[in-house]
């Protein structure tokens, strides 16, 4: 899925929001933009990728006891647990959860984009952002559990109706009436409201600690201004 936002004086218009599209359209959609936002991990947490490297040649060291700690590093990333902390969210892990299977598409795509001679920056410096929708809304002040699955519409519509009284200057346009009823279209809308923030220092970026693990794992960039900063923004 992907969705591109305009940037206008004193407005935001969304352009495109398409459902089940291909690789290279992303490609393509990202060429044209200041900064894409993917709603997918980046990479894998460090720990984990020692441990699958090391246990193919049959040399890993396991800690005494069951060593609950030792699992926990290598089912999360570093970014993964700055989340948890700032919002209280737990992602997925790309390491032990199906997100997993995304992250294989996502490396390819990877892959495509610096291929394609667009800078890939997993800690988000260059032209593309980790991002998550959830924690995203989370910083917002917005519901972000509760409106995903075919008996969450009504949540769902009533999440939107918040989103465009927290942003009036966001236009959805013609794509309005597929953003409510899709939770998909909704995110990726929120994934490039969040690659604005990203593209403009309004969203969190690894500090110099962070940044050795982050070039490899990812980043996910967290906002960290109200939504209806985005406004001043865009009118600038």
């Amino acid at each position: 899925m992907t969705a591109t936002i305009e940037w206008l004086p004193g407005r935001a218009v969304v352009r495109e929001v398409a459902l089940d599209v291909s690789d290279a359209r992303i490609v393509e959609a990202s060429r044209h933009a200041d900064k894409t936002g993917l709603d997918c991990p980046l990479g894998w947490p460090e720990p984990f990728v020692t441990l699958v490297t090391t246990h193919q040649v049959g040399h890993v060291m396991a800690p005494d006891g069951e060593g609950g700690p030792w699992r926990r590093h290598l089912a999360y990333r570093q970014t993964d647990e700055v989340v948890r902390k700032e919002t209280g969210i737990i992602p997925l892990s790309v390491a032990a959860d199906r997100i997993g299977h995304a992250a294989f598409r996502c490396a390819g795509l990877l892959a495509m984009l610096a291929a394609d001679g667009q800078d890939v920056d997993r800690c988000g410096d260059g032209k593309i952002v980790e991002v998550y929708p959830a924690a995203a809304l989370n910083r917002w002040g917005l519901a972000h559990r509760g409106y995903k699955g075919r008996r969450q519409q009504a949540q769902h519509a009533e999440l939107v109706t918040a989103l465009c009284a927290a942003a009036p200057w966001l236009e959805l346009g013609a794509f309005e009436a597929l953003v409510r009823r899709s939770h998909d279209a909704f995110d990726s809308v929120v994934a490039s409201l969040v690659a604005r923030a990203a593209a403009t220092g309004k969203a969190s970026r690894p500090d110099d600690e962070q940044r050795a693990a982050a070039r490899s794992e990812g980043w996910i960039a967290l906002p960290t201004y109200p939504l209806a900063g985005l406004f001043d923004l865009a009118a600038a």
